[in-house]
Order: C-alpha cells, then structure tokens, then sequence
C-alpha cells in the first residue's frame, strides 16, 4: 500500500562512516511509487552503501530510512525481505550448485504457509501449495526465456545468464520495491539490451518501484525516470535523466573538468 504522499522510500539525512571514513554524508532523497531512480557516480560514491543500508546490510549513525512510511533502521536484515523488498546483487549470489528451477522455488519460501510437518510429508495443503508455487515459477522462467536451461547447474552457466537468473530469482519474491545493483555488469551489448527490456516490461506490468545502480550510462538514460548522482558519499545532483545530463557538477564528477 502507497502512503498518500505517493513516496514508496524516502532517505532522511542518512550518513555512514566506517571509522573515520564517511562513506555516506547526509543524504536524502525520495523515490516515488511507479518510479525507476537511477543512482549513478564514479567507483566508491557509496552507490552500493545505500542499498546496503536499505538491506540492513549497514547501520547509518544518522538519518532515517522510510518505506512505506515505516523506518527500517533497527530491523533485523532477514525481515527486509518479508516487507516486500528484493535486490539483485552486485556480484552473482545464487546457489551454484542447484539448478536454475530450484534457484527461483527457493526464492518463494517467503511465500509458503505450510509448516514444517505437512512440508515434511508433502501432503494436502502442503502438496497443493508447492504446485502453486512451482506454476507461478514455470511462468516467471517463460517471461524471461529462462525455459531451456531449467534443469542446468546454475555455476556452469555463463555470466551474463547467471545474472538473468539472480534476476529471476528475485521476481520470484513478488517484491513490492526492487533493488538493482549493476544488473547488466559483465553482460554483452546484446544481454544489456534484453536485460533493459525485462526491466522494462515488469515495471509496466506490474509498475514496481525500482532503484538501478549502473554504470552504462547509456542504459540508465533509456530505463529510469530520475536521477541521484553520487560522488564521494555526497549526493551532487538529482534530477531527470535531460537534466543530468546538462549538469556542470555531474560532468564534473565522471569527466574531471568543468562542462
């Protein structure tokens, strides 16, 4: 459920400091429902710390983090998830070993209601639910044409699909507000592409609110609504992709001269 003010997350002066590095410094930004932000600087921004933040990965020393108007510092990581918040990881963090299938089942155990004793006997309401689960799976598999390497090991798999699966694997938690670190890292001109699609065609489907760290800053153009621009843990711009892209400071911060 959206608040009335149509923001889905806010940051409310968040800073960070690991000792005396300050990786996040008073930083606040809102990202409204039905929206992709896009949240762009050069290497060690602190890009990656405001979705570790959100994650719970990261305590800030200050500010509040608001979703759904609910402040998620002081919550435990592993309830992030049950809030209807999933992440698409910097670098790929499936289970190598499981197949592609049971990768994506995996992901839905947030969904079951069946207990341990009817899951254990796999019967009843516990077989019925399964079903369910692995159809919404089947389906989820076919919107991304992950359907031919189903039953393939997930670690003998290129990168680029690798990436497709993690993908999937957080669609398949249904998430209310998805996190996207550099999704299309390592991937090829022809994988960005179908990967910018997929992200498209699930924000019109389902008009999930998204945040995007990438570094292609030909894709963010193309894919996100707005804007934040990072440059040493400091928020330097915010605007719409036009908007950005005229900025003196943001042409500053990626080229080292003035624009």
């Amino acid at each position: 459920m959206t608040p009335n003010n149509g923001t889905c997350l806010e940051f409310q002066s968040v800073s960070l400091n690991f000792g005396s590095v300050q990786a996040l410094s008073d930083i606040s930004f809102k990202l409204r429902a039905n929206e992709i932000m896009g949240i762009i600087g050069p290497n060690g921004a602190g890009k990656t710390c405001i979705l570790n933040c959100i994650s719970r990965f990261y305590s800030p020393q200050q500010g509040r983090i608001l979703y759904l108007e609910r402040d998620l510092i002081g919550l435990a990581p592993h309830k992030i998830a049950s809030l209807g918040i999933a992440r698409v990881f910097q670098n790929v963090e499936l289970y190598t070993g499981m197949t592609t299938l049971d990768n994506l089942m995996a992901a839905r155990h947030t969904r079951m209601k069946s207990n341990f004793f009817w899951g254990a006997l796999y019967f009843g309401k516990a077989a019925a639910e399964e079903e369910t689960h692995r159809q919404f799976v089947e389906e989820l598999m076919d919107f991304l044409d992950l359907q031919p390497i189903r039953k393939q090991t997930v670690g003998t798999l290129p990168y680029g699909m690798r990436k497709r699966v993690e993908f999937g694997r957080a669609l398949a938690l249904e998430p209310d507000l998805l996190m996207l670190d550099e999704p299309m890292a390592g991937m090829t001109v022809e994988e960005k592409e179908d990967m910018a699609r997929y992200i498209m065609d699930v924000h019109e489907l389902r008009g999930t609110p998204m945040i995007v760290i990438e570094h292609d800053m030909g894709v963010v153009m193309d894919i996100v609504d707005r804007i934040v621009v990072m440059d040493f843990g400091v928020k330097i711009a915010e605007g719409t992709p036009e908007e950005i892209s005229r900025d003196p400071a943001v042409i500053k911060a990626y080229l080292g001269r003035e624009g």
